[in-house]
């Protein structure tokens, strides 16, 4: 048996405020990044691969509610839209670009796949006057109102 002369002061680190905060910092900075990504459409997997999803706006006039969707990338053939039990749901895929081109590729940040995004619509819409269009990679979805969720302007009597 070897005997190891006893040193208190040898498991003892070193105190670093600043460097040790900063690296508590930098791995609080991690985990919110992580959460967005899930947040977002996230991280499919550890490899880094993203999922597609789309940005969407949502609006209001007196007579309608507009969806707008940004779909750069996607074309008109390759998103379907449905309306089922009162949910909305736009589906579609973007498709990676495919180039035949000598040399490596050393960042790809752009996200591809398919994708789905679905709205409960309000009881007030019409959900047969549903209008769509697609211009310059914007995906407009026009939900019209019904007679009775339109707003009246009713006139005050003064006596």
């Amino acid at each position: 048996m070897t005997l190891i002369r006893w040193n208190p002061v040898r498991d003892v680190t070193a105190w670093r405020p600043i460097s040790d905060l900063m690296g508590d910092v930098v791995n609080m900075q991690s985990e919110i990044d992580r959460m967005f990504d899930r947040f977002r459409g996230g991280i499919l997997d550890e490899s880094g691969a993203t999922a597609f999803m789309p940005p969407v706006d949502i609006t209001e006039d007196e007579t309608n509610f507009i969806i707008r969707a940004e779909l750069p990338g996607v074309k008109k053939q390759d998103v379907s839209i449905t309306v089922q039990n009162g949910v909305l749901t736009v589906r579609g895929e973007k498709k990676q670009e495919v180039e035949k081109k000598e040399g490596n590729v050393h960042r790809v940040e752009r996200s591809y796949g398919t994708f789905q995004r679905s709205f409960t619509l309000p009881t007030s819409v019409k959900s047969d006057k549903i209008e769509a269009s697609y211009d310059n990679g914007v995906l407009a979805i026009s939900l019209p109102k019904s007679e009775e969720a339109k707003p009246k302007e009713i006139e005050v009597k003064v006596k």
